[in-house]
Parts: C-alpha cells; sequence; structure tokens
C-alpha cells in the first residue's frame, strides 16, 4: 500500500495527510528541521535536513507523517513491515510509529536503519519496532503515525526518501 512516492510535488501524501517537521524544540531543545521537497538522481523526494544538537536535554528530528486524515487508526495488520526507498549521508537513522496505545509524547516503536549516500529499498518489517519508554506491544490495527527521525547523537543530518508504502 503506497503511502507517498512524492511525484506528486506535495507535502500531502496518498493518504490525504500532511508531512511536517517536527524538532526537539517542542521541548526546549535547540534542534533544527528542515522539510523539502526535491529532486535528487531524478526522483522526487521528501529530504530532512537539519542539525541534531544536544543541549537542554534535545537530541532530535524528525519529518513526521499522520497515517489517517481524521485522526483514526490505520489499519496495517495485513502487511509485514514498512518499505522505504532512501538515501542520505551515510548516517543511522530511525523510523517511528505510534498507535493509539501511544499516549505520551515520548513513546513509539522504533527501527533504525543506515542511510547510504546511494538510492536504496530499505524493508524494516513490524517484528523490528521495539517499545520505546513502554512495554505495550504494537498493535498493527492501531497505527496512527510515523516518523523519519535523526536522533540521540548531535550530527547533521540529511537523509531523502522517494517512495514510502507499507509491504
Amino acid at each position: 500500500m503506497l503511502i507517498h512516492d512524492f511525484s506528486n510535488r506535495s507535502l500531502t501524501s496518498e493518504l490525504g495527510t500532511e508531512w511536517r517537521a517536527v524538532s526537539d524544540q517542542v521541548m526546549g531543545g535547540v534542534s533544527e528541521a528542515t522539510i523539502d521537497l526535491t529532486t535528487l538522481g531524478e526522483r522526487d523526494c521528501l529530504r530532512l535536513t537539519g542539525d541534531v544538537r544536544l543541549e537542554n536535554d534535545g537530541g532530535f528530528i524528525q519529518a513526521s507523517l499522520d497515517l489517517v486524515a481524521s485522526g483514526d487508526a490505520l489499519d496495517a495488520s495485513a502487511f509485514h513491515g514498512i518499505r522505504l526507498v532512501a538515501r542520505g549521508n551515510d548516517e543511522r537513522y530511525s523510523l517511528h510509529l505510534r498507535t493509539t496505545d501511544t499516549k505520551r509524547p515520548w513513546q513509539s516503536y522504533r527501527a533504525h536503519f543506515i542511510a547510504s549516500t546511494d538510492w536504496q529499498a530499505i524493508e524494516l518489517p513490524f517484528t523490528e519496532f521495539v517499545p520505546h519508554r513502554f512495554d505495550t506491544a504494537m498493535n498493527l490495527k492501531r497505527l496512527r503515525r510515523l516518523g523519519l527521525v535523526a536522533i540521540g547523537r548531535a550530527f547533521q543530518a540529511d537523509i531523502a526518501v522517494a517512495k514510502i508504502s507499507l509491504c
């Protein structure tokens, strides 16, 4: 199921929801995030760039997307994971998922990957997503949001995604 392939040259996904940039500034941090639509290597893509900084207990930037416009949940139980076509700067990034069970802002299900400097397909099975700061198993019938995240250490983030889908 296609979530977004950016061929519409818009931050509005095929699900009817809008990508947005979020940083640790929502909690007093000083990291800065930018999301842009661009073309890299002849592929239309979303590009997340920014300076991830640890001051003031910060340390993240992200491109976030609600999966259902109404705020309800998306049933992803017929799928085994998420597939990205991405490239970056050989740094480690994360994909965070939120469900109706993630009540606190710091709770999520997380999987990690390296974004190489070449375009690559990255498959992240749901079984690789680990609950962060709570113990509830992920209910795939209750997905609400995903976030492409640079987190946990000071570095210059630069990652592009040309396609994201449930697989």
